[in-house]
């Protein structure tokens, strides 16, 4: 069978984060709004001690790299609405099915 997958990793800035708990906040709706909406694994992956900044992973399989491909362009469009945080980085790995 042929599938395709991919993860969208995007590190962000969370400028009023002045404490883990505001930081939770923050992250909690972009990570469980993403799954709810895009059908996607979400989490943070780093710095979860770090109030100001977070490293969230965004996975996506199908069985087509484009239907991946537009799953996560949705997401990151999502993530971008937020006005809470600042997208400083971003990065998509693709998995190797052959």
């Amino acid at each position: 069978m042929i599938w395709s997958g991919a993860a969208l990793e995007l590190t962000l800035r969370i400028p009023l984060g002045d404490s883990l708990k505001a930081k939770r906040s923050v992250i909690r709706p972009i990570l469980d709004g993403a799954h709810r909406r895009f059908g996607v694994a979400a989490s943070e992956v780093a710095d979860q001690d770090v109030h100001d900044r977070a490293v969230l992973v965004f996975a996506a399989v199908a069985s087509s790299p484009r239907h991946v491909d537009e799953v996560l362009d949705a997401v990151d469009r999502f993530v971008w609405s937020f006005p809470e945080v600042e997208v400083v980085d971003t990065g998509r790995y693709w998995v190797d099915t052959a």
